[in-house]
């Protein structure tokens, strides 16, 4: 029998008992890496938390099914592709590569699923048609935009006011400020897959809503990653994912912090300050450093 355990919602701000959608198990996703550099501490302190409450749940008695993603189609992957002059795919593959190099020297158990982008094109266009027919979103100028504002909801996670919001997604046509890509128009210089709706390749936030529905199912108990994605990441996951289905996402929102360096700073490989978890591994033992990271409330 499963023993009761309580966490903390991000969703609701507050501790509560943990209630699954099937008695005995747990349908977790945790966003992974966007796989364009070797895994830092930073990263392995996400890595760790998660590996810890998975193994800690399976150790009281829950049947957890335990799904974590890799981003391999995105901006970054594709700048730092073409700098290198390789095909973006290849260097993504390399640094998957590398990303399980790292993680099983940290002695970390894997995922029961590891989706990728570009394995999973066809359920991606699928969600993003089926959002174009309901009316949450629409077609400009070969790209496709969620319509935040037919979403009444949509800020509930982050507490963020729709109308105070801009989109870090560019381009013409957008009827809101906020609207962000679900798909992007094709560009000659980027990966590109054939839809209904145009040449392209997919948003960021699309892909997660689609991943997590193809291993885990409309609804989902628990949704974990960092406290950096809370918004626009996870909060574009709620609104997109709920249009589509019409039914609750994530029932429970787990964030980790970041690991702080000297000044407060998190570690980030735009502040210079990173320490790869290789690195990190030749001066210290797996074991050290797991310690070291789960030493502070996650």
């Amino acid at each position: 029998m499963p023993q009761p355990f309580s966490l903390y919602n991000t969703l609701t701000k507050e501790i509560e008992p943990f209630v699954p959608l099937e008695e005995g198990k747990v349908r977790l996703y945790v966003c992974g890496m966007t796989v364009y550099d070797h895994i830092h501490v930073g990263h392995g302190r996400a890595m760790v938390v998660f590996d810890a409450f998975v193994r800690y749940l399976r150790y009281r008695g829950w049947d957890v099914k335990y799904v974590r993603n890799f981003t391999d189609v995105d901006d970054k992957i594709i700048k730092r592709a073409n700098e290198k002059g390789i095909d973006p795919t290849v260097l993504a593959q390399n640094f998957i590569h590398h990303f399980h190099e790292d993680t099983d020297a940290l002695g970390l158990i894997r995922p029961d699923q590891e989706p990728r982008v570009s394995t999973s094109i066809s359920d991606i266009v699928d969600m993003t048609q089926k959002l174009i027919d309901k009316g949450h979103a629409y077609v400009a100028k070969g790209s496709v935009w969620f319509a935040v504002k037919s979403f009444d909801e949509y800020g509930k996670l982050s507490r963020q006011d729709v109308d105070q919001l801009r989109s870090a997604d560019d381009g013409d046509g957008k009827n809101h400020p906020a609207d962000f890509a679900l798909w992007k128009a094709a560009k000659p210089t980027e990966p590109t897959w054939e839809a209904p709706f145009g040449s392209g390749r997919p948003g960021w936030h699309i892909e997660c809503s689609a991943m997590a529905h193809s291993c885990l199912g409309e609804q989902i108990d628990i949704h974990g990653g960092g406290l950096d994605l809370v918004f626009p990441h996870h909060e574009n996951e709620v609104a997109q994912s709920e249009c589509a289905s019409s039914k609750t996402f994530a029932r429970y929102w787990m964030h980790n912090g970041m690991l702080t360096m000297s000044g407060g700073q998190k570690m980030g490989k735009s502040l210079g300050n990173v320490i790869n978890i290789r690195d990190a591994l030749q001066a210290y033992p797996a074991e050290a450093i797991r310690l070291y990271l789960l030493q502070n409330h996650y």
